[in-house]
């Protein structure tokens, strides 16, 4: 969930910020920067007097541009911005001589903060230029990042880098669109990525020379485990020869060169030239056997290496092989961990248990399940994976009869008539309840709850917090006929030609929300204005109720504190200020129909703009304090917390017994949300749910028909893997729903609000391996001529229609 109502653009400097994919939502942050200071090193020739200070820094001065910009504070915005450029456009022009591409990763970045922060001085005045309808002279700034500056990039505090050259040319292109424009520079926006043309594209399926001689193998037979169930577990191999006969080509200890080398196609692919380019480049390449013989000649960890080959058989349609594959990283390397985009760590073994989980779920007809197997990762919810310590059970494979499964399926489900009831959070209508058998629900009226939420918010096609022209959808009329536009005057554009036909009448994104099956949305009362009047229609007429939330001071939202450093959560003031904006909140709803329980905070351990990060025991400690203030006000409705994945669970655990539901927002990939639930029951034992999870549906090769096929699929097992950990259901029984992310495409979040943009913006779980935050709706708003009314259901609305009805 986003503050749509602050400037986007800020300055990321030398800072070390670690937001693990699996620990992270990577969409709807807040819409302004992150502010780390840091300090150059001045080189003074001479004797430097007393008392002289030294020069501000790049990453000083470009605070202070953005601040002052963000005011409308022309004289202090060119003051800034000028300083900075005198000071240092040289070191800018150095940098920018010596690179030949843009830097992609973050270190890389980083080492080039003058270029970075002269490019963005030029860009801020470009705006301020434009902002004062001088176009002249926001061009010529905006085309001297385009000529001089092409590879300076700037922080986006959603969590990635955006280049100023892509930005400054939309702008461009926005004010004059005959203005001509310099020749882009290699890698940046309008120029083919070289690296794309060196990773063969041939569409392919891997096939097998050597597929092994057993499909579920017998570790048994080739070695011995050791010290199961403890950090000093191990599997010591004995009959090596016999083991890589059992897993065939690809699988440790199968996976090197010798394994290959009577495969005909290796042969073919290498004299072909397929196998030229790095690795990491053929993960979504369709030519799948380049890609897997890339892979398993790949210089990464074993585990690593493991999984990615384990993908690659999925992808082509080998499901035994993966499974082999993945059980190989259990087996052999269950401690393995690799490294996010963000520089933070990802765990391949506990991955690779639910995937084989997820994958025998989803293929009965292979008549195995895996028992037992679990990979604990002592000290594991932090960044810090020097003091991990991996508890091992590989488990073991059993078979199972199709009749079995249906039998075991049907015991798992009790009748919660003889069951008695363990534990009950809340006594109002609606509350919480775990059974003897460990299993939570949520209770509403008496009856069980699963929520089936989407995040709302629909913005109109050129509307942006950047040039604060955002506007509150629960008041936009346009049409001026009464109704709020989104709600009640959308429309379906069936045959996609852009246009509202005639037999494509005003339905309205609520009726459409209900016929799709939602129950919830998730909103927050500040910054903007809630309508209750409207919100009571939604539940009233569409069955649809509310999360409410209060940000808790991320954001600085709600503890009145400055954006830079943000909230203390051990400062009385800004305490103080967080409680009477709670106790406003829930005083002035808690009465509504509509409102189904609080949410408190939105991934504050993620630090932006305040200090969970930094200081978790403080942040639970005071959300506790928070939840015991709500429950005195209003015992009729639980309270959960909004945190980031699983990051400090064991804090939360510790410190904050009186809140009800862990909710965290989580993107973990294509087969659900893996160890999550699994972790929580163990740390916490309290109902969970997921407050955000989505995937884009644009994919970079792919065609509309394909990209939103990836998109239902993808969401489908986010949903299966929700209700699967739903109670009785075979999971772990703590579920009890999720947040969709979201009902429909906003297109801002890549600088340019009236451009539909498709550049990937961060690595990550998704199709393509991109994150395009543009395109993460449940409808799309088609050229965006006709927002805020258009709607294109997409396919995975359809699919949940069908899930969720």
């Amino acid at each position: 969930m986003r503050n749509n109502q602050l400037p986007r653009y800020k300055h990321q400097t030398n800072s070390n910020i670690q937001i693990p994919i699996s620990k992270r939502n990577r969409f709807g942050k807040l819409a302004i920067g992150h502010w780390l200071l840091f300090g150059y090193c001045c080189l003074v020739i001479g004797v430097l007097p007393l008392f002289a200070q030294e020069e501000p820094s790049s990453g000083d001065l470009i605070v202070k541009s953005w601040e002052a910009h963000g005011k409308k504070d022309v004289e202090n915005t060119f003051k800034y911005t000028r300083e900075l450029i005198g000071l240092y456009e040289a070191e800018a022009d150095r940098q920018q001589a010596a690179l030949k591409a843009l830097p992609k990763n973050k270190p890389d970045i980083q080492a080039v903060a003058a270029l970075n922060d002269v490019a963005t001085a030029y860009f801020i005045q470009g705006e301020s230029y434009r902002d004062q309808g001088k176009s002249a002279e926001s061009i010529a700034a905006f085309k001297q990042v385009l000529l001089k500056y092409c590879f300076g990039q700037a922080w986006d505090p959603r969590g990635w880098f955006w280049s100023v050259a892509k930005a400054s040319r939309e702008s461009i292109i926005k004010l004059n669109p005959q203005e001509p424009l310099p020749v882009p520079c290699p890698g940046t926006e309008g120029q083919k990525e070289q690296k794309k043309e060196k990773v063969s594209s041939l569409p392919t399926k891997i096939i097998l020379h050597d597929p092994g001689k057993e499909d579920f193998v017998d570790y048994q037979k080739y070695g011995g485990f050791e010290n199961i169930g403890t950090k000093d577990y191990k599997y010591v191999i004995r009959d090596q020869a016999g083991l890589m006969q059992a897993v065939g080509e690809g699988i440790y200890p199968n996976d090197t060169i010798s394994s290959l080398r009577f495969d005909p196609e290796y042969q073919k692919a290498r004299q072909a030239g397929r196998l030229r380019g790095q690795h990491w480049d053929f993960v979504h390449s369709q030519d799948l056997e380049a890609a897997f013989l890339k892979w398993v000649l790949a210089p990464e960890p074993r585990g690593v290496k493991l999984f990615y080959i384990g993908l690659l058989f999925e992808k082509s349609g080998l499901i035994k092989q993966a499974i082999k594959a993945y059980y190989a990283i259990v087996v052999h390397s269950p401690g393995a961990y690799g490294w996010t985009y963000w520089h933070t760590p990802w765990y391949a073994g506990q991955a690779a248990i639910m995937k084989i989980e997820f994958l025998l779920r989803r293929h009965p007809e292979l008549g195995h399940k895996l028992v037992d197997a679990d990979i604990r990762i002592g000290n594991g919810f932090d960044n810090d994976v020097s003091n991990d310590v991996a508890i091992t059970n590989p488990g073991r494979f059993e078979r199972v009869s199709l009749k079995d499964r249906v039998l075991d399926k049907f015991k798992s489900k009790p009748s919660k008539d003889i069951l008695s009831i363990k534990r009950r959070l809340g006594k109002g209508k609606v509350h919480l309840i775990q059974y003897e058998t460990g299993d939570w629900q949520l209770m509403v009226d008496g009856k069980p709850y699963i929520i089936k939420g989407v995040t709302y918010a629909p913005t109109k096609v050129g509307q942006s917090p950047d040039s604060q022209t955002l506007g509150n959808w629960m008041e936009e009329d346009f049409n001026n006929n009464g109704l709020v536009d989104g709600p009640y005057d959308a429309f379906v554009d069936r045959n996609r030609n852009g246009l509202q036909d005639k037999n494509e009448p005003a339905v309205g994104d609520f009726q459409l929300m209900k016929e799709m099956g939602v129950n919830t949305i998730r909103l927050y009362h500040h910054p903007l204005k809630v309508n209750k009047k409207l919100l009571r229609d939604l539940y009233e007429q569409y069955g649809i109720r509310v999360i409410l939330g209060d940000f808790l001071g991320k954001y600085a939202l709600g503890s009145e504190a400055p954006w830079n450093p943000g909230t203390d959560y051990n400062n009385q003031v800004h305490k103080t200020n967080m409680m009477q904006s709670v106790t406003n909140m829930v005083l002035e709803f808690k009465d509504e129909p509509y409102i189904l329980f609080w949410l408190l905070g939105n991934e504050n351990v993620y630090g932006y703009a305040c200090n969970a990060d930094k200081e978790p025991d403080a942040f639970f400690k005071f959300a506790n304090e928070v939840a015991v203030q709500i429950k005195k006000i209003d015992p009729e409705h639980p309270v959960a917390i909004g945190s980031g994945d699983i990051l400090f669970l064991d804090k939360f655990a510790k410190n904050a017994p009186d809140i009800d539901i862990f909710g965290a927002n989580a993107y973990r990939g294509d087969y659900g949300f893996g160890y999550f639930w699994r972790q929580l029951k163990r740390q916490a034992d309290k109902p969970a749910f997921i407050t955000e999870f989505g995937c884009p549906a644009y994919a970079e090769g792919k065609s509309i028909a394909e990209t939103e096929e990836l998109q239902a699929q993808y969401l489908a097992a986010a949903w299966e893997d929700i209700t699967h950990n739903s109670a009785f259901a075979g999971g772990e029984g703590n579920s009890i729903g999720g947040v969709a992310f979201e009902w429909l495409d906003e297109w801002w979040k890549g600088y340019e609000p009236f451009v539909h943009d498709t550049k990937g913006l961060w690595v990550g779980p998704f199709p393509d391996g991109s994150m395009h935050e543009e395109w993460l709706g449940l409808c799309g708003q088609g050229d965006g001529k006709q927002s805020p009314f258009l709607r294109q259901l997409r396919k995975a609305y359809y699919m949940y229609k069908e899930m969720w009805r």
